[in-house]
């Protein structure tokens, strides 16, 4: 990519941000366009008919007028763009008629001239532009133009600045890509050089971000090249401000006081069952917390064997947490006493802020801990686990099955649905955090520690809003190069699209572009609550697969069907079989089976018939992954299916053989236990459903993918 001309940039934003303006002119769009290098038709700005005339003569060609006003944004709609002007004389014609138009539309606008530009077309007609998102900051759209864009909607977004494969993706990323590519023998368009249009745009706008909307609508792609027939750029008129963000090093060593605290006060603590601040020492005391507990309590003595103290200033030693459970109107006095006490990290459990219309309260103690230096988690949330440590700092009732997963919400509720799921299903669980209002410690804090934690090995977040979306991003894109991270994404972004004036900006407001970016980070993101929960029990458990090439082994001819369906609807691919591994397969299913993809083993066969096919499918390197569809039978009963599986997986696994194997079990009741049986030896399982468990497989394989991880050894 060519170097961008900065200066010449500047020199046209200044001036348009000096005179107060929001929008640039078509020159002005020409010149900024010209100093990034992306592809324009010759033209040139003519102040009077004979200038007109002489521009057309000099280009050559048909030419497309344009009146040149910053008062008038939509020239269409003031009858200010003839196009197909061909020769000087119409040319001055053109330019005379334009010229009335505008002043007929709108009077008192200033007219700079008209722009005379050549006339291109051919090939398709797509759009190239960029938003300002409230939640990601600057984002690049791509999508087939004219009238496609409005009615399908077939867009794509990415988080800029992008380098040259994430434009390319979104080029071939498009449902209609295929029509890019050549559809029924027709020219293909030049892939690259629309990528490289997308990606000069994407460095424009983060370059300048004043720069509010860009777009480029039509760009005409041809086999060629790429080049955009109209440019409207859109400014902010006021000071342009990033948010502040900590550094790595600082977030991590406040997230490692929080996660690894050598003391902690429970600030309301009671020794009176039904209270808050007695359920929070209770869980501490009785869940194997091993560090310092100091209960803050200024009408006791002591409170279930700890020595109680007035305030957080009166405890002789460090504090590394305060965990609140006072009312709220209590809060910003005892924070301020953290504060100067030098507590860095600070649990507010109590609500009675934002979320119930109180910002002014949340407001001061957010100044109070910026002031004093405190991370907060909250407030308005049931507290935080962190297994490796036994700390319960909650409310809520303890949890201690250990394991690699850590789980946040946004909303209690949902916590609370999380905390039961881990319970009965009993999941490993390194952590679980509650995130409420967010006034401070949100997702990509949490990330940045968890994407470090040994004891963490995947991550399921459900999230309302995210609050610095581009931090979040930026930590998740490289977190999910290690770790799979699973987000629950409710509701939807806020709408700024429906006060935007620009094609992009309109295109932009859904949950579209959370969804692409999210993909862009890596992140697998899941539908509703029950996937969340399944996939972050699941994907620990799973192996990374090797390769794309996916098998069926079902025992009923029906569950084969359903489970293709599933593989189609999660992005699977089911392995064409070669002739020789089929002639393999055959060898130990009866006659009238079926081999293929599903293998159809039939549903009276014995538990060897089961056994030989699945190691069969397992020691076959050019198989990656196994589904095993069990039917319920008098010949094979549940849990001898399950015990033969989970013995040839150990005896493959002992020889280095570790492939993703997930069963969907259909029977009666006993299925269920087959299916826990399954599970507690890494077989993700599930009874009565083809749906679930091949959902848990394709998304490992999201993850694997996005983390370029398919394949490696």
């Amino acid at each position: 990519m060519q170097t961008p001309d900065k200066a010449a940039v500047r020199e046209v934003l200044d001036k348009v941000r000096a005179q107060g303006r929001d929008s640039l002119t078509a020159p002005e769009g020409k010149r900024v366009a010209d100093a990034y290098g992306i592809p324009t038709p010759r033209e040139g700005l003519a102040t009077t008919a004979d200038e007109a005339a002489a521009l057309a003569e000099e280009i050559g060609a048909a030419v497309v007028c344009k009146i040149v006003s910053p008062d008038i944004l939509h020239k269409t709609e003031a009858g200010g763009v003839i196009v197909g002007v061909e020769g000087p004389a119409a040319a001055r014609e053109a330019f005379d008629k334009i010229v009335a138009n505008a002043k007929a539309y709108n009077s008192s606008a200033t007219i700079t001239g008209v722009q005379v530009q050549q006339l291109v077309g051919g090939g398709h007609e797509v759009i190239v532009g960029a938003t300002t998102d409230p939640t990601f900051g600057k984002i690049v759209a791509f999508g087939l133009g004219g009238v496609l864009v409005e009615v399908l909607k077939d867009v794509t977004f990415r988080l800029a600045p992008l380098d040259a494969d994430e434009a390319r993706s979104m080029v071939t990323g498009i449902k209609a890509a295929e029509v890019l590519r050549g559809a029924r023998g027709a020219e293909p368009v030049d892939i690259d050089a629309l990528a490289e249009v997308i990606q000069r745009v994407s460095a424009l706008v983060t370059d300048f971000p004043e720069i509010r909307e860009f777009d480029l609508n039509p760009v005409f792609a041809a086999a060629d090249g790429a080049c955009a027939a109209d440019i409207r750029i859109l400014v902010e008129t006021g000071e342009v401000t990033e948010p502040f963000r900590p550094s790595q090093e600082e977030i991590l060593g406040a997230m490692n006081r929080l996660m690894n605290p050598r003391s902690i006060a429970v600030v309301g603590a009671s020794d009176q069952e039904g209270k808050i601040g007695n359920s929070v020492m209770k869980n501490l005391v009785n869940g194997g917390y091993a560090g310092e507990i100091y209960p803050i309590n200024p009408k006791a003595e002591e409170i279930l064997g700890h020595k109680a103290y007035a305030s957080v200033g009166d405890i002789p030693g460090e504090v590394d947490v305060a965990v609140f459970a006072i009312p709220a109107k209590f809060v910003p006095g005892s924070l301020t006493d953290c504060g100067e006490k030098g507590v860095p990290a600070a649990v507010m459990i109590p609500s009675g802020f934002a979320e119930t219309g109180n910002h002014e309260l949340q407001d001061e103690i957010v100044e109070i801990a910026h002031r004093y230096n405190i991370r907060m988690l909250g407030p308005n949330i049931y507290g935080y686990y962190y297994t490796p440590n036994n700390l319960c700092a909650t409310f809520c009732t303890p949890y201690d099955v250990k394991g690699g997963v850590a789980l946040t919400s946004q909303s209690g509720g949902i916590g609370m649905a999380i905390l039961g799921f881990a319970r009965t299903t009993k999941m490993g669980v390194s952590a679980i955090v509650g995130l409420g209002n967010k006034s401070d410690v949100d997702e990509d804090d949490l990330l940045t520690y968890f994407e470090q934690d040994d004891n963490t090995q995947a991550v399921a977040m459900h999230l309302e809003d995210l609050k610095d979306g581009r931090a979040f991003v930026e930590t998740a894109k490289r977190m999910t190069k290690k770790k799979p991270v699973v987000v629950l994404k409710a509701g939807r972004t806020a709408l700024g699209a429906r006060a935007a004036s620009s094609h992009t900006g309109a295109l932009a407001g859904d949950d579209k572009v959370y969804d692409d970016i999210l993909r862009q980070a890596g992140v697998v993101r899941a539908p509703g609550l029950n996937e969340m929960l399944d996939y972050a029990r699941g994907l620990p458990l799973l192996p990374t697969p090797q390769g794309e090439n996916v098998v069926i082994i079902t025992g009923a001819g029906g569950s084969g069907v359903l489970l293709s369906d599933a593989c189609v609807e999660a992005g699977l691919s089911l392995m064409d079989i070669p002739p020789d591994l089929d002639e393999a397969f055959r060898r130990y299913i009866p006659p009238f089976g079926a081999a293929g993809n599903p293998i159809d083993i039939t549903g009276g066969e014995p538990p060897s018939t089961y056994e030989a096919t699945i190691r069969l499918g397992l020691e076959d390197p050019r198989i990656h992954a196994l589904i095993l569809g069990y039917w319920h039978t008098i010949v094979t009963p549940p849990m001898v299916f399950a015990e033969l599986t989970a013995r040839v997986v150990e005896e493959a696994r002992a020889k280095g053989i570790d492939k993703p194997v997930v069963a969907s079990l259909a029977g009666d009741t006993e299925v269920e236990k087959a299916s826990d049986y399954l599970f507690d030896h890494r077989i993700v399982a599930y009874p009565y459903t083809t749906e679930r468990p091949v959902a848990v497989l394709g998304a490992k394989y999201r993850w694997a993918r996005a983390a370029g991880l398919l394949g490696s050894p």
